[in-house]
Order: C-alpha cells, then sequence, then structure tokens
C-alpha cells in the first residue's frame, strides 16, 4: 500500500485540523493575564463587583444620543452583573414602525445614581428590533372552494416583523488585558475610563431570535411584548459568539439567504455549549468519511464494468428519488446545507445509472447524439432475474402505499399548490416505500449467498454517516420526513452487515461465476 495515498493524506490534514480546532478553542478561553503597570495593561473598573443601573431605550434612530430621541422602555437600579433574569416589557410602538419602520433599542449599564448620557462610565449597545422579512406563504386546502384567496410572499415584499426577544449579556470575568493584544472579537466592545480602566463590557445577543419566531408588525399594532433576558458570559463565549456572528454577516455578503443563516444560528443557540462542542466534533467525522465514502464510491463504480450481483432496479431507483427528494427540499425552502449535498448527490447517482445500464453516446453526424445501451451477459440476466423477483413481491405494497399517502396529504393537509402536492406526494412515497425499493440488493444477496461484489468500503463509510446524520436530524432544520427517512437508512445498513456476517468473503475461492476476487484485484493492481 502506498504511504502518500488520497486516504492517507486525508486522514493527516484531519488529524491536523483536530489539533488546530483544540488549540484555537483553548485559547478562546484562556489568554494570559497582563503583568506591569496601566500603561501596559487595561484593568476592569471597580463598579464590576458593585450594584449597577440599567435602563432599556426604544428609537426609531440607530444613532440616537439623548432623552428627546428615545422612550424608556424599562429600568432597574439595582442591578448586579452576576445575576441573570428574564423580565416581560411591554413596548408601544411609534407610528413609523407601524408604518413598516425600524425600530431600535439602545441599553446602557452605567454605576447607580449617574445619567446613562454623556457619562465616562457608561456601557453602551443597540440592536434593531424589527427585521425586514416577506410575509410567510398562505396554505390551504387544494380541495375548498377558497382557494383563489391565496396569496403568496413570493410575490409580496419585505414587511417590518418584530423581534419578540431581547437578550443581552455583560462579560463576568474580571480580564486584565496587555493593551496592544486586545482580543479582536471584543475589542470594539471595549470603553475606557478617564482612570485608563474599562468600563463592563455589554453585548447584545444577535443570535437568539430565528426566522420562525418573529412576528409581522401591521398599522393596528400598537403595543407589543417583548421578553428581556440577561445572564453574565464567560470571555470564551463572548468571543465565539461575536466570531459567529461575524461569519454569519460574510455568509449574507456572498449570497446565503436569510434561512440558510438562520439554519445555522440555529445550531449555536438551540444547544448548550457542551452539546455544540461535540456537534462541531460529529461534524467534522462526517466531513471525514463524505470524502472516504465519496473516494471509494467513485473508485469502485468507475472501475465497474459488470452489473453481475447488483440490482439495477435499486441504482435506478436511487437516481429517480434522489432528483425528486433535491426536488422538494427546493420546495421547502429547506437549508442549502441540505439542499446543495441533495443536488450532488442527484448527478452521481445519474451517472451511476448510465453505467449500470451502460449508457454510451456519440454524435456521428453533426450535433445529433446516438444513444446506445450495452448488451448484458449471462450472468448479468440471472442477477436480473433475481431483481425481478424481487420487485414482483414488492409492487403489491408499493403501489397502495403511494396512492393513500397521496390522497391523505390532498384531503387533510393544506399545501402551496397543485406542484407543492405532488412533489411532496412523491416525495412521501419514496420516504414510505424508500426501505422497500432498497430490499431488491438484499435480496439478490441473499439468492446469490453472496456479497463480494458489493463497494463494502464505501458501504461503511456511508454507515458511519447514515448513524451520524441521526444526530443531525434533530439540529439542522430540515422536513420532518427527510428526518425520519434517516433512521430508516440505519435498519438498511444493519441488515447488509448482518448479510456480510453470515456471507463471508473468501476471496480465493472462484465464486459462481467463475471470479476470484483475488485473482482480480491482482489483475487491477498490474
Amino acid at each position: 500500500m502506498a504511504l502518500f495515498n488520497l486516504t492517507n493524506l486525508a486522514l493527516t490534514l484531519f488529524a491536523l485540523y483536530i489539533m488546530n480546532s483544540i488549540y484555537i478553542l483553548y485559547h478562546f478561553f484562556h489568554i494570559p493575564d497582563c503583568t506591569g503597570g496601566p500603561t501596559k495593561c487595561l484593568s476592569p473598573h471597580p463598579t464590576i463587583d458593585g450594584l449597577l443601573e440599567v435602563s432599556l431605550y426604544a428609537s426609531t434612530k440607530k444613532g440616537a444620543k439623548n432623552s428627546n430621541d428615545m422612550d424608556l422602555m424599562w429600568k432597574s437600579d439595582n442591578f448586579s452583573i452576576r445575576e441573570p433574569f428574564s423580565k416581560l416589557v411591554n413596548v408601544t410602538l411609534p407610528r413609523k414602525t407601524r408604518n413598516n419602520g425600524s425600530l431600535f433599542v439602545h441599553v446602557f449599564v452605567y454605576p447607580r445614581g449617574m445619567t446613562p448620557y454623556d457619562s465616562f462610565f457608561t456601557s453602551y449597545d443597540v440592536i434593531e428590533q424589527t427585521q425586514y422579512a416577506l410575509p410567510r406563504d398562505d396554505t390551504l386546502h387544494l380541495l375548498s372552494s377558497n382557494s383563489e384567496k391565496k396569496v403568496s410572499a413570493r410575490n409580496g415584499k419585505p414587511i417590518a416583523h418584530w423581534r419578540p426577544k431581547f437578550s443581552f449579556y455583560v462579560l463576568s470575568e474580571k480580564v486584565v488585558f496587555e493593551r496592544y493584544a486586545i482580543p479582536g472579537e471584543i475589542y470594539q466592545f471595549i470603553r475606557v475610563t478617564p482612570n485608563e480602566e474599562y468600563n463592563p463590557v455589554v453585548y447584545i445577543d444577535r443570535l437568539q431570535v430565528k426566522y420562525r419566531h418573529i412576528q409581522p408588525i401591521n398599522k393596528t399594532t400598537k403595543e407589543i411584548p417583548l421578553t428581556v433576558e440577561y445572564s453574565p458570559i464567560s470571555l470564551g463565549k463572548l468571543r465565539i459568539w461575536t466570531s459567529v456572528q461575524q461569519s454569519l454577516a460574510t455568509m449574507q455578503v456572498l449570497g446565503f439567504s436569510d434561512k440558510d443563516v438562520d439554519d445555522i444560528r440555529g445550531l449555536f443557540t438551540e444547544i448548550n455549549m457542551y452539546l455544540l462542542g461535540l456537534t462541531f466534533a460529529i461534524s467534522i467525522f462526517h466531513l471525514l468519511f463524505d470524502f472516504l465514502a465519496f473516494k471509494n464510491d467513485i473508485n469502485f463504480w468507475r472501475k465497474t464494468n459488470s452489473m453481475v450481483g447488483l440490482s439495477s432496479r435499486t441504482v435506478a431507483w436511487r437516481c429517480a428519488s434522489s432528483a425528486i427528494i433535491f426536488l422538494y427540499l427546493v420546495d421547502e425552502k429547506a437549508s442549502l446545507l441540505v439542499t446543495i449535498p441533495s443536488g450532488i448527490g442527484t448527478l452521481i447517482e445519474a451517472w451511476k445509472l448510465s453505467k449500470a445500464v451502460k449508457l454510451t453516446i456519440k454524435f456521428e453526424s453533426g450535433y445529433k447524439p446516438l444513444i446506445q445501451f450495452g448488451e448484458r451477459s449471462s450472468q448479468e440476466k440471472e442477477t436480473d432475474s433475481f431483481d425481478d423477483e424481487a420487485l414482483y413481491y414488492l409492487k403489491y405494497l408499493i403501489y397502495p402505499l403511494v396512492l393513500a399517502s397521496a390522497v391523505y396529504s390532498l384531503i387533510y393537509q393544506p399545501q402551496k399548490s397543485w406542484y407543492s402536492w405532488f412533489i411532496k406526494s412523491l416525495v412521501n412515497g419514496i420516504y414510505v416505500v424508500g426501505f422497500l425499493f432498497m430490499l431488491p440488493q438484499l435480496f439478490v444477496n441473499y439468492r446469490l449467498k453472496s456479497v463480494a461484489h458489493l463497494p463494502w468500503k464505501a458501504l461503511m463509510y456511508k454507515a458511519f454517516n447514515t448513524f451520524i446524520d441521526d444526530v443531525f436530524a434533530f439540529i439542522i432544520t430540515m422536513p420532518t420526513s427527510h428526518r425520519l427517512a434517516c433512521f430508516r437508512d440505519d435498519v438498511v445498513f444493519v441488515i447488509y452487515i448482518y448479510q456480510r456476517w453470515l456471507y463471508p468473503v473468501d476471496k480465493t475461492r472462484v465464486n459462481e461465476y467463475g471470479i476470484s476476487y483475488e485473482d482480480d484485484e491482482k489483475q487491477k493492481k498490474e
């Protein structure tokens, strides 16, 4: 085996990436304390240990500087940095905001007895509490008589929505920074007093509220509730949160939609830090197994010239189902994290199908293509007969299940359009009977009493990823039926593993088709 092959290179890069990530995360949470005088070090102001005041103001201007431009929403004169709290506040919306305008929330943290305006000891941050977004698509029962009243958001204009939660943090650690080595993630929040000390670091959470939480604002909405939440934050978590926020802003600049950014935001806000770390580690292994599975799968099908022992109908089914699932994910506006891999997988399945049917395209005269299908050997025809036998029994389950699922969806579930219902019905049929359509290959294995013809390296890497997908099924936003399909694949791979144990591969033995896999591998190497 070559020392510097593609697999070894991938494993080496994987190990280096893991070590580099651990190094970066460690230094996110631990920075060396500065030792020296005020000219070299920047220390926290003593107010961090005492009681403070906190005030929240609402304004239609982001750069409001005095009380004339802002309305007081809520105030506390007994605020402790280390004590979290949650309050429900009713906010009066200005006329400008009700007429599709913006509203900003300003937070001031300052010593007791002082004014929040023009004070050298005030910590401050601001956020736009409204968000412009397209209204959600209406749904309707397609068989109802008032279907013409449906309005699609795709034809509308963005309107102001209310973010129902306002969360802010204050750095609770007494960190002594080196003046010329302040971490870039929090440098923007540092405000220095005349005493050459920094005020408490205030940070407004811009990750908590997702698209599904926001509420449309109309002209009749004069007052709206707002949940105000506060908790102390560590240096490491603050640096991670600000880095994530900057990364999401970059993704939007690169063209990612608000929904895609919203899905990624949910990874950081809907799980705790420990589960987030586990998710990060699992994601790295998922990428590694994806690459290795892709590499071995492509190598197997690139070298495969015979479909002996391989179910052609299973290949055709996977190609068709992948294409339909891709269209379904597009129609459901699923995250690009799910849609893009699905599209790439569809192209790969189409290429496999062309290999399975021995498809060739030639241009003999002009630009008119000539499509040809290769001849199948007697051994391949025998495999096809087993394939036909498996499908014969399955069809009595497939057709009723698909029809029943489509009729149920049409009668009892609201839909966005007839096209949406059609695609959704096909996908539900795929998810319902997709497990059944994976069985022909298992049946062929059973009839041949052999699994030597399968691409086992690729299958095992895919099996690992299938179990990893079970974790992501509850983390990444995706349709429920797509989520359940992840668990369906687990059952199939368990059966494959059982068959491998039941029919062990002896590569020195000549199989039922006169092929010795050991000799075949030697010929490929030569």
